[in-house]
């Protein structure tokens, strides 16, 4: 995807506008703070970490930026740790790797995304404590937000999603989610823009999803209304679902 100097600018101010408006709508960065930030090497976090190291230069709040990129020793998805890095020294952003992994044996009886997902999380965690970090950056957008939502209330009989702002109650974290107000269309064209490298998905277990589902018919909703995401959206801010 190609865009013009002035269709750039636009894009970017867009992007930048609801960045900076999520920041001060949920009190997501304070003077003091050490934000650590899941990169896993897609355009969501690496469009996160540019943003907020960028935010990190200007002088009020003062926060600090780490990134944290986790690999599975028995789950083969290969990433370019080298862009990674060059990415991270470009931004002035410490990056840190780790490695963890499960036993689909012992864990037989709980689906093999789940348990991927949790032991990544649970590295996560236990980082951000080590590094003295008091909040983890995720970076979840507008898009996951809604579909998070119909999902939950198709399965659960519940209308929630993920909030903006999660502070934790067994350990001294607050996770945030700093790109809640973005398209996730103008994501990918900023990747595009910047040319972010994108990284080898390859994992075995990886197929057809119920989030999959919900963003089929999320698109074969918006050929009656287009805004229909939005109105989702604002739905949950309506009922103050992105606060918690």
């Amino acid at each position: 995807m190609t865009v013009d100097a002035a269709g750039a600018d636009r894009l970017e101010h867009r992007i930048l506008k609801r960045f900076h408006k999520a920041l001060a709508a949920y009190s997501l960065i304070e003077d003091g703070d050490r934000v650590l930030v899941g990169l896993s090497g897609g355009k969501d976090s690496l469009c996160l970490l540019e943003l907020l190291a960028r935010r990190m230069r200007v002088s009020r709040p003062a926060f600090s930026v780490d990134a944290m990129h986790i690999r599975m020793d028995n789950i083969r998805y290969e990433t370019d740790t080298a862009y990674l890095q060059d990415f991270c020294d470009a931004l002035g952003v410490r990056l840190h790797v780790a490695t963890t992994g499960f036993d689909t044996r012992r864990d037989s009886k709980k689906p093999v995304c789940f348990l991927c997902s949790w032991y990544r999380r649970k590295l996560l965690f236990n980082a951000a404590q080590e590094l003295g970090c008091n909040k983890i950056a995720l970076g979840h957008h507008k898009d996951d937000i809604v579909q998070t939502a119909m999902m939950n209330l198709f399965s659960q009989g519940h209308f929630a999603t993920m909030p903006a702002k999660l502070t934790m109650r067994k350990m001294p974290l607050a996770i945030i989610r700093p790109l809640c107000m973005e398209d996730e269309a103008d994501i990918e064209a900023f990747a595009a823009m910047r040319g972010y490298e994108k990284q080898l998905k390859s994992c075995p277990y990886e197929r057809a999803s119920s989030r999959d589902d919900v963003r089929r018919m999320l698109a074969e909703a918006e050929r009656i209304n287009p805004d229909v995401r939005h109105s989702i959206f604002n739905a949950l801010l309506a009922e103050g679902k992105l606060v918690e």
